[in-house]
């Protein structure tokens, strides 16, 4: 199974007010792991950047303004998420603004939020009553942050793919300890281990507990197994 853990950052909090998207960091997974492939874009937003963006992110109006513009890695962006699902956490806001920038193009596919895992709602889901921010969750979970100085895109999914295979159950997601390829052969063979043969040890009772044995059957009365004989010679 291929997902895409995605996350952006951008000029605002609301692309209605004309905020853009200025970074998307992709990272793939197969089956939950990484996969080493990714999709990560530094994006000229076409407008200044505000200094509280700035302060979030670091991101200046000159290191993007040599940077492609949206238009220019829509259809790339496009191809590498695919049709597969959507990891992000808070996935309305990545979302919304990724589809308010599909929108100012032609002929490009909206992203439903359907697609969409969003680990907000599995962290809250599993730790109700918790903080359920990135950074708080790589705490929870002991997940390095000491890269994370400001918030970057690619940093924040690479993060974001370690507190997700945690939320769904960390490397051992179930009590099978073999997995198995489409065609159900085993992926993973765990040795047998046998220990040398023993013999048989003897168990004959001493000349005392045949004698208790004996003594403690004579105190019964009509026991089962004689009604049984007697049933079976009649």
């Amino acid at each position: 199974m291929r997902e895409v853990v995605l996350d952006t950052e951008t000029t605002g909090l609301d692309p209605r007010d004309g905020d853009r998207v200025v970074e998307i960091g992709c990272i793939e997974l197969i089956n939950h792991i990484p996969t080493g492939k990714h999709f990560h874009v530094y994006i000229n937003p076409e407008r200044p950047m505000p200094e509280e963006a700035f302060k979030v992110h670091g991101l200046s109006d000159e290191f993007l303004k040599d940077k492609p513009v949206f238009a220019a890695i829509a259809k790339d962006f496009c191809e590498f998420i695919g049709e597969d699902p959507l990891v992000i956490h808070n996935a309305s806001f990545d979302i919304g603004f990724l589809n308010a920038e599909l929108a100012r193009l032609d002929g490009m596919p909206h992203i439903a939020m359907e697609r969409a895992i969003d680990t907000v709602r599995l962290a809250r889901g599993k730790f109700p009553g918790a903080q359920v921010s990135l950074d708080a969750l790589c705490k929870r979970f002991n997940i390095d942050l000491s890269a994370r100085i400001k918030h970057g895109a690619l940093l924040d999914a690479e993060l974001l793919a370690e507190v997700y295979l945690e939320l769904v159950g960390g490397r051992q997601q179930g009590l099978g300890l073999t997995g198995a390829d489409g065609d159900g052969q085993a992926l993973i063979a765990l040795p047998q281990v046998r220990g040398p043969a023993r013999p048989p040890r003897p168990h004959a009772p001493t000349e005392a507990e045949l004698a208790a044995h004996a003594q403690f059957l004579a105190k019964l009365k009509d026991p089962l197994w004689l009604r049984q004989v007697a049933e079976a010679a009649d």
